[in-house]
């Protein structure tokens, strides 16, 4: 597939997963132009949506799951006609359905977009899944950036079912990994417990997933808690119950609240979480 001359990049959202998109197309390209809005004024390259989205044939909308909808709504007015509109947050498909609704009003074309993977080290070369009427439009697009998007049959909601469903265990693996944890170093056994499952599956290599997981949650818990809220939504539309999704929400949120940076040893983290948790227990 020949590659197209990469056009101006708009992004909506300037967090973890914007930076890196942008720090992979620079250093595979250094003269593709981007502009980010962020409501965040520490983060926004731009004073104004509008200023952002001016002219923009592509753009990438990065928040918060929880804020997904509503940034497109925000958005509306000042999308250029026939923009093509990624929607790369973890939404469920009823969400990703409206948010189509919005942009087609807008005169732009909706694409909807599942990040298979963590944005690093991968950068913009992180698998994508790509669905709806316009992911054919949108993957040579995407190709003049770099980027690695596969087109999933179906309309709007193809995409983002595949990281719903499978969010489900991603996300929820993580809960469970920290609970065992905590309990395990509460009980004193936790060397004995990671022994034991690294018998069962060796292949997991139990110790160092755990200590993965859990600083994921701890930094990034309360973006994955909207995630799985946007899971629990997808469970009860498919007529399912969400226990275990619902579970790994509260535990995800928990985490985020912490505030524990990221590099701290994966003991003195455990002990973190586990104080962490006996000030909220007595605060109550």
């Amino acid at each position: 597939m020949t590659k197209q001359s990469p056009p101006t990049v708009a992004l909506i959202g300037n967090g973890e997963a914007a930076t890196a998109f942008v720090s992979g197309w620079q250093s595979e390209a250094g003269d593709i132009r981007s502009r980010a809005f962020d409501i965040d004024p520490a983060r926004t390259q731009t004073r104004s949506r509008a200023g952002a989205l001016d002219g923009a044939q592509l753009v990438f909308s990065l928040v918060t799951a929880d804020q997904a909808r509503i940034a497109l709504e925000q958005a509306q007015a000042h999308l250029a006609r026939g923009a093509l509109v990624l929607d790369c947050n973890s939404c469920s498909p009823d969400t990703k359905r409206a948010s189509a609704e919005l942009v087609a009003q807008a005169g732009g074309r909706y694409v909807d977009v599942a990040v298979m993977a963590p944005v690093r080290p991968l950068l913009h070369k992180t698998p994508l899944l790509i669905s709806g009427e316009h992911a054919g439009a949108a993957l040579p697009k995407l190709a003049a950036l770099g980027m690695k998007a596969r087109v999933i049959e179906g309309g709007v909601g193809a995409a983002s079912s595949v990281k719903m469903v499978r969010s489900i265990m991603i996300k929820g693996l993580e809960a469970l990994a920290m609970e065992c944890v905590l309990a395990g170093t509460k009980a004193g056994v936790e060397a004995e417990v990671l022994d034991s499952l690294n018998r069962s599956m060796p292949e997991m290599d139990w110790g160092n997933r755990a200590e993965y997981m859990m600083e994921r949650m701890t930094t990034h818990g309360i973006r994955r808690a909207s995630e799985m809220r946007e899971v629990v939504k997808t469970v009860h539309q498919l007529g399912l119950p969400a226990h275990m999704a619902r579970a790994a929400v509260d535990w995800q949120q928990r985490a985020g609240e912490m505030q524990i940076p990221a590099p701290e040893t994966a003991p003195r983290r455990t002990r973190q979480i586990l104080a962490a948790l006996s000030n909220k227990k007595e605060s109550r």
